[in-house]
């Protein structure tokens, strides 16, 4: 079965957001463990700039295997 570029955005978006809202549950409640206190828009920050990284990512993984599939 072949998955549309549209359908592996929204994949994509979907998986990263879910993982987007665990990183900063985990900010805020595991770094102060180690000695940190991030404040919710602190740890926003950090979640959001590797979210952008995941997005790009995984979508252009998702992207080549997809090539590499019907090669």
């Amino acid at each position: 079965m072949k998955q549309s570029r549209f359908w592996s955005a929204i994949e994509t978006k979907v998986d990263v957001g879910i993982g987007a809202l665990g990183s900063w549950l985990l900010t805020l409640f595991a770094m102060p463990m180690f000695g940190f206190s991030p404040s919710p828009a602190q740890a926003g920050s950090v979640v959001a700039m590797y979210t952008v990284w995941a997005i790009i990512r995984k979508y252009t993984i998702r992207r080549l295997f997809e090539w590499l599939r019907w090669r």
